[in-house]
């Protein structure tokens, strides 16, 4: 932010720095009083990776009772309702908020199949599944009719992501004799492409009352820790689990378990493959409600809930479906890249968020800190070039290794405070690639005290052309000599898909 006019050498010195509030992003947690609106993660500055086609459902009375599923009532387009939105108000729905955090980013195009709509694959529909990456559906009232299953079945087995969001047993918001447990199970064991258990799970018929799941100890899976940062626990508030059945299907993976629960049982989040697709399941829609939405519906704010990481949770996970190599086999779009070979998703940097140190980066001194004069966004420490005022060039580096026939994105979180004033860049942050001799590849970006602002922001960039090569992603802060400009980064991520 403009005008602190404190050095970094003051600030290690015991002086308190009043930091702005931290935009509120996916893994802002800290208990507030519900505001009238909140604001949601900036969009990125700087060139995003490539669009991911998102679908999310609204033809099967996910609005139904006190429900109000949706990213917003412009449908199917919800830049109809406000083309450039900045908070969860911005938008008129319990997902705005997961909306919103997406459409910020630059990278994603969001659409919604309507009430009056039905699921379609290879059709010419401009709803059909074959225009999208990934399908949300978020907590169905309605059974899919026969065509309907077909196309999901046929839209994951091509390449599509599809996310599956449940209810406790008994959710039956419309009445009908159906709740989202039978919906989604129905899906899996009565369609006409694989009724054999086809993902590897079938969920529970339970109710859950109360609960805060707990994330498995997986540093490199991309959903746990992705470019929105890092998953620890979810939320249950009247929700069931799942149980794992590898035998039918060795690829599914439970990521959070319901307290005292592991292993084939207590699934609360799970992922699993299906031919060239992906498939995600959430145990409860609690955590995506964000507490806002249409008027006469009694909304709960379990997005922002104190003892989870649940937006983390769905826009990591929304990434990683959406980033599958088929695309849904669709044409165009963002999830194919990284030269149409096979690859294993996976986040590629060690120690993302700097909690073990300078374990992994090659830094120059002081850089990674846990010093309370910059807060990080997660956990204790990040990584502070510049906050000195004096002429200075500070380092941060890791090299990697960037599998072929992969789909590469670097993302990372970003905050600049400045007691520079005015519009002349003088101090500035480089992001850069470089090869094994050192020579720049790429210069991503540059910023400068001209950035300065209150908060994090997420930056990301598609480093796809890399794909087969070992680069260093190297991070320069240059500082002049009167006033401090620090650049503070956190949450870093290298995935792959």
């Amino acid at each position: 932010m403009l005008g602190s006019g404190i050095s970094r050498r003051r600030r290690l010195a015991g002086v308190t720095v009043a930091l702005g509030a931290l935009a509120a992003g996916t893994a802002a947690q800290a208990a507030q009083a519900e505001p009238a609106a909140r604001t949601v993660q900036a969009a990125p500055a700087a060139a995003a990776a490539a669009t991911h086609r998102v679908l999310f459902d609204n033809a099967h009375a996910e609005t139904a009772g006190n429900a109000d599923w949706i990213i917003s009532t412009s449908q199917p387009d919800p830049l109809g309702q406000n083309p450039s939105p900045t908070s969860d108000t911005s938008w008129t729905g319990a997902l705005s908020s997961w909306g919103v955090a997406l459409q910020r980013t630059g990278s994603y195009s969001l659409k919604t199949l309507p009430s009056s709509g039905s699921i379609t694959y290879g059709t010419t529909s401009a709803t059909d599944l074959k225009n999208f990456d990934s399908f949300v559906l978020p907590e169905p009232n309605v059974l899919l009719t026969s065509a309907e299953k077909t196309a999901v079945m046929k839209f994951v087995q091509n390449g599509g992501g599809l996310f599956l969001i449940a209810d406790h047993t008994g959710a039956d918001r419309n009445n009908d004799g159906e709740d989202a447990v039978e919906i989604i199970n129905d899906l899996m064991s009565n369609n006409s492409v694989d009724s054999t258990n086809p993902f590897g799970f079938t969920v529970d018929t339970l109710t859950v009352g109360s609960d805060h799941p707990s994330a498995i100890n997986d540093s490199s899976n991309p959903v746990l820790r992705g470019s929105f940062g890092t998953v620890t626990k979810s939320l249950i508030a009247s929700g069931t689990t799942a149980t794992l059945r590898p035998s039918d299907n060795s690829s599914v993976k439970g990521l959070l378990y319901r307290t005292g629960y592991s292993g084939n049982t207590g699934a609360f989040f799970a992922t699993s493959t299906f031919g060239s697709g992906r498939v995600a399941f959430w145990g409860d829609s609690s955590p995506i409600d964000d507490g806002t939405g249409q008027s006469g519906n009694t909304l709960y704010d379990g997005w922002r809930d104190s003892g989870a990481t649940n937006a983390a949770l769905a826009l990591n996970a929304t990434e990683w479906l959406s980033s599958g190599t088929g695309s849904g086999g669709g044409d165009g779009g963002g999830g194919g890249g990284g030269g149409g070979g096979t690859c294993t998703a996976a986040q590629l940097f060690a120690n993302s968020g700097f909690e073990s140190g300078s374990s992994s980066w090659t830094t120059s001194s002081g850089v990674i800190t846990n010093s309370t004069g910059q807060a990080a966004r997660t956990g204790s420490y990040k990584a502070w070039l510049g906050g000195y005022g004096t002429a200075r060039t500070d380092t941060l580096a890791q090299s990697v290794t960037i599998p072929s026939g992969c789909a590469a994105t670097l993302s990372f979180y970003l905050h600049i405070d400045t007691a520079e004033t005015g519009s002349t860049a003088y101090d500035t942050l480089k992001a850069q690639v470089l090869n094994s001799s050192g020579t720049v590849l790429s210069t991503l970006a540059t910023y400068s005290n001209t950035n300065a602002a209150t908060g994090y922001t997420r930056r990301s960039f598609d480093l796809s052309a890399y794909a087969g090569q070992t680069v260093t992603v190297k991070f320069t802060g240059v500082e002049g000599s009167k006033l401090q400009t620090s650049f503070v980064i956190d949450d870093t991520a290298l995935n792959v898909s």
